[in-house]
């Protein structure tokens, strides 16, 4: 569940690694340093097995955060990302109720989750490792994100610089003081977000 909170971490994060120097200026791209996410087109998608027989779905739809790039030393790039615990969907009502209570996500004492970087390791042309502390649940614990640029470049309709990733992470929800239904329900949650980020105008 909480890996919703990481793909949109993942997200924000994905933005700044994937726009080297290089790349800016193959491109013939502005070199922008802030992005945002482009909700419509940022999926923040979790998977958890259900008793063994499936693993069901989830995702969170709002969430926002900035995304500094340093397109000279990428590692010196950093990432901040609210998401809203109320915004989960499981596509069922009652299901969605049960992940807002004190069970899961507990929403009404913690409204917010958050991701902020803490470094960057870049893995080859087109891949990386995003570290940064995750909050959930009032604990704070490490994660990594693997992630990998899939494109860089204007939009045809906006005109707008953008960029596009997909990363995946798996989290131990225990770890988290998540433990309602274990071990029928599963404690590892997989993440796997596709984000579209749009390079902000430097007045912004």
């Amino acid at each position: 569940m909480f890996r919703n909170i990481i793909m949109a971490v993942v997200v924000l994060a994905l933005v700044f690694f994937v726009s080297n120097k290089a790349m800016a200026e193959e491109s013939g791209l502005a070199k922008a340093s802030m992005y945002e996410l482009e909700k419509p087109h940022t999926q923040i998608l979790f998977f958890v097995d259900h008793l063994g027989f499936a693993k069901s779905q989830g995702k969170f739809l709002d969430f926002d955060g900035d995304v500094h790039f340093d397109h000279e030393h990428p590692e010196k790039s950093n990432v901040n990302v609210v998401i809203k615990t109320a915004s989960i969907e499981m596509n069922h009502e009652k299901w969605n109720a049960h992940m807002m209570n004190e069970d899961f996500f507990n929403v009404e004492t913690f409204p917010e989750m958050t991701f902020k970087s803490t470094g960057i390791e870049v893995t080859g042309e087109d891949t990386a490792k995003i570290t940064g502390d995750l909050t959930l649940l009032g604990v704070t614990k490490p994660v990594v994100l693997d992630v990998k640029h899939n494109k860089t470049g204007t939009h045809p309709y906006s005109g707008k610089e953008v960029a596009g990733f997909s990363a995946t992470t798996t989290i131990d929800r225990e770890e988290f003081g998540m433990t309602y239904g274990l071990p029928a329900v599963g404690k590892m949650v997989e993440v796997r977000l596709e984000v579209e980020a749009h390079a902000k105008p430097a007045t912004e």
